[in-house]
């Protein structure tokens, strides 16, 4: 009994340290990290290397719901509000009609082309409806690329709160399709269960979070080793109780983050770190044991229709779907083809596939094979080249230089302070010897291999780490100071030079030549910014001007245009436009503003 458990904690224990080393070389090929954790859980499987015969599904389901709502509360509670600003109404609308839409259509090919009947083919769109919000966090939190904002919004937030939609659809399509009697008078059934899941879920969510980050901040004696724990296990309290109460587990886990994370909480730092241990954790735990569960000699037989399907997925359905959700929205065609083709499918929908295998559904096994089938090649077409999209799309920004690190001490009653480090940028005015505030001057520098003091360091230099004290509240003051665009190297995005927002489109028109209505003249270039962009610029937005572009360079606290980049040769630009609206259509044909 002992030698058991002593080799099934090898065992596991042996397969996250391989998944977690394997991740070095994932980044070097490019490879989607969290395939790289599927295909060791394939290769330990019943087929592979190790032969572990693994085939309890309930077990399975168990472990991933568990991941999955650690997850979704480490996604929640790592979104801010202001992502909810700006992508509230898309994002939404794409986690609830979207997944709708999504299962139809592809459950409508799945009917027509291999022949499943209605409420078993739309089951099956149900599974694989949903993104995986694993795999997006990952790939646009680590992945190497900084996206515009809104877009960045718009995936976290969709794929943070589309799986309890497709959670609710195939499990009612499951019981369905068991049942094998029809939707008879079913539908007012139907549609009082999903308000009772997604209402329970919104609220248990919102007051759970609420409630947790009240307790964290009155448990003043608790070991601070304990907060994280304790928040992480209230948080799966909520999850537990919610589903046992008939909500939505996993949307209260998510909400109780957005808030919890969106208020102020003792040790709140520490917290961050041991939950992004904790997700990896449960996402190497996840992909490790749906890999453990599925057969690849038994995949041979449905291949063809799942890779199939899988194509009709990436290329067919989630595209169109993600076009009719988000056209009322202001979105351009680049950026609804790159949310179209960030539709990763991955542990979620693996998970969801044991569900008709656990319900009872005749041939369940086969949609697990299908759907885990689909999963990989989501992964393989889509993880692979996202990257690639976004770059070819033209979405990527230059990465804002900010905190490399922030450390909360632990001092005696409210003090709240931190430790913020701010690496120098080569384009920061401070390497260039400007005066730094007698309040913003960094305690420590740290030059190369050299700890340094401000008396004896001199002027700042590129390159230079320097250490703060400061309260929460004077952070995004020192961001001012310390952080900001990284200009010269990328003025193929931001332009050649600056202007302020309030230069006069007329001066402009005289220096280059452009043809305006004299209406105009006096009208401000910032504000000409704001009308083309209809109040939402974003950084990086620019139109045309006659032989210049215009570049939204840095907005104000409001989301106002604050400074103007001017590109005086936009024909040879390595980034050409990445948004033009009707101004920049006009100028293009030397016509006048309108």
């Amino acid at each position: 009994m002992i030698d058991a458990v002593n080799f099934a904690i090898l065992i596991g224990a042996g397969l996250i340290v391989v998944s977690v080393f394997t991740s070095l070389i994932s980044q070097r090929l490019g490879a989607p990290l969290l395939l790289i954790f599927l295909g060791i859980g394939l290769l330990a499987g019943e087929d592979g290397l190790l032969g572990i015969d693994f085939d309890d599904g309930s077990a399975a389901y168990f472990i991933g719901s568990l991941a999955l709502a650690i997850i979704l509360f480490d996604s929640g509670f790592e979104t801010r509000l202001q992502s909810y600003r700006l992508a509230a109404a898309p994002a939404l609308t794409l986690a609830t009609v979207g997944v709708v839409f999504t299962a139809g259509l592809l459950g409508a090919a799945a009917h027509v082309l291999i022949g499943l009947d209605w409420i078993e083919a739309v089951m099956l769109g149900a599974i694989v409806a949903s993104t995986d919000a694993a795999a997006v966090f990952f790939l646009l939190r680590v992945g190497g690329i900084t996206l515009r904002e809104r877009v960045r919004a718009t995936l976290e937030i969709e794929s943070g709160t589309n799986d309890p939609m497709a959670i609710f659809l195939t499990l009612t399509l499951v019981e369905l399709a068991a049942a094998q009697d029809g939707l008879g008078g079913f539908g007012w059934e139907l549609a009082w269960t999903f308000v009772q899941q997604m209402g329970l879920g919104l609220v248990f969510g919102l007051v759970g979070g609420i409630v947790i980050a009240r307790l964290l901040n009155r448990l003043r004696d608790l070991d601070p080793g304990l907060y994280p724990i304790a928040a992480l296990s209230m948080a799966l309290v909520v999850f537990a109780a919610t589903g046992m109460l008939g909500g939505s587990g996993f949307l209260a886990a998510y909400l109780a983050g957005l808030v919890a994370g969106n208020r102020r909480i003792r040790h709140a730092p520490r917290l961050r770190r041991f939950q992004v241990g904790m997700s990896w954790l449960a996402q190497i735990g996840m992909f490790l044991t749906l890999g453990l569960l599925a057969t690849p000699s038994q995949f041979g037989v449905v291949a063809l229709p799942a890779v199939l399907l899988a194509l009709i997925l990436i290329f067919v359905a989630r595209p169109l779907a993600v076009w009719l959700c988000l056209l009322p929205f202001g979105f351009s065609g680049r950026e609804i083809g790159f949310v179209g083709w960030v539709g990763l499918r991955g542990a979620v929908s693996i998970l969801l596939a044991i569900l008709p295998t656990i319900g009872g559904v005749q041939n369940g096994g086969v949609y697990f094979n299908v759907v885990f089938i689909m999963v990989l090649a989501s992964l393989l077409i889509q993880g692979w080249t996202i990257g690639f999209a976004a770059r070819r799309l033209r979405l990527v920004v230059p990465p804002r230089i900010g905190p490399v690190d922030r450390l909360e001490l632990e001092l005696p009653g409210d003090a709240g302070q931190e430790v913020v480090a701010y690496r120098i940028h080569a384009d920061s005015p401070l390497s260039k010897g400007e005066r730094i505030p007698r309040w913003a001057r960094p305690h420590l520098i740290v030059r190369g291999d050299k700890t340094l003091k401000i008396h004896n360091a001199g002027s700042l230099q590129a390159g230079d780490h320097v250490y703060l004290f400061a309260s929460p509240r004077q952070v995004e003051l020192l961001d001012k100071i310390y952080a900001g665009p990284a200009v010269v190297e990328d003025r193929t995005f931001y332009g050649d030079f600056p202007l302020p927002a309030d230069a006069k489109l007329g001066d402009l028109a005289r220096q280059y030549g452009i043809v305006v209505d004299g209406a105009d003249t006096e009208a401000c270039i910032g504000d000409l910014l704001m009308r083309e962009f209809n109040n939402r610029p974003e950084l990086g937005d620019r139109m045309s001007l006659g032989p210049i572009d215009l570049v939204v360079r840095s907005l104000d606290d409001g989301g106002a245009v604050a400074d103007v980049g001017i590109v005086l040769d936009p024909e040879g630009e390595a980034q050409p436009p990445v948004r033009a609206g009707w101004l920049g259509w006009l100028f293009r044909r030397g016509g006048p503003i309108a």
